[in-house]
């Protein structure tokens, strides 16, 4: 089994032991199915989910009270990643991908990793230099995984 990264537990919320995790997801609705996380490597039982301002506030078996949620702040949570509908991917099948100028189809290089900010994520390029590409329609313009490319469209600057 290969565990996708889910979010990073930034915060406790509450006194009850929930957890605030930044999600590495398109919405934290993304996470709330799931039943069974993995934490340091070990499955933990979701025992509540919900989402609340792009973070997912959650309840984990074991985690009571909030001096046990400080220890985890900083941690990751991981998961068994379910099948997405066709049109859909995770962040990493982007990894590795070759990237391409929508414009002319010269190649910019590869994607070397995705940032996962509030906003929205961030292609990281390596070429002939590095450039970073805001994961949104105005600047990717087609993603092809069977392919095994995106093409962008670059403004001045980037």
């Amino acid at each position: 089994m290969k565990l996708l990264e889910a979010g990073k537990i930034v915060s406790t919320h509450g006194v009850r032991g929930e957890l605030r995790v930044q999600p590495m997801a398109d919405s934290p609705e993304f996470l709330l199915g799931m039943d069974t996380m993995f934490l340091d490597g070990n499955p933990v039982k979701v025992l509540s989910a919900r989402a609340h301002k792009q973070m997912l506030l959650l309840q984990l078996e074991g985690i009571a009270d909030i001096g046990a949620a400080q220890r985890l702040k900083g941690k990751t949570l991981w998961i068994d990643p379910p099948p997405l509908p066709p049109g859909r991917f995770y962040i990493r099948d982007l990894i590795g991908l070759s990237v391409l100028d929508a414009d002319t189809g010269v190649s910019l290089g590869t994607v070397k990793d995705v940032w996962c900010q509030p906003a929205q994520n961030v292609l990281v390029i390596e070429g002939e230099r590095e450039i970073l590409v805001p994961h949104v329609d105005e600047f990717v313009k087609e993603i092809d995984l069977t392919g095994g490319f995106v093409r962008v469209r670059l403004i001045d600057g980037m």
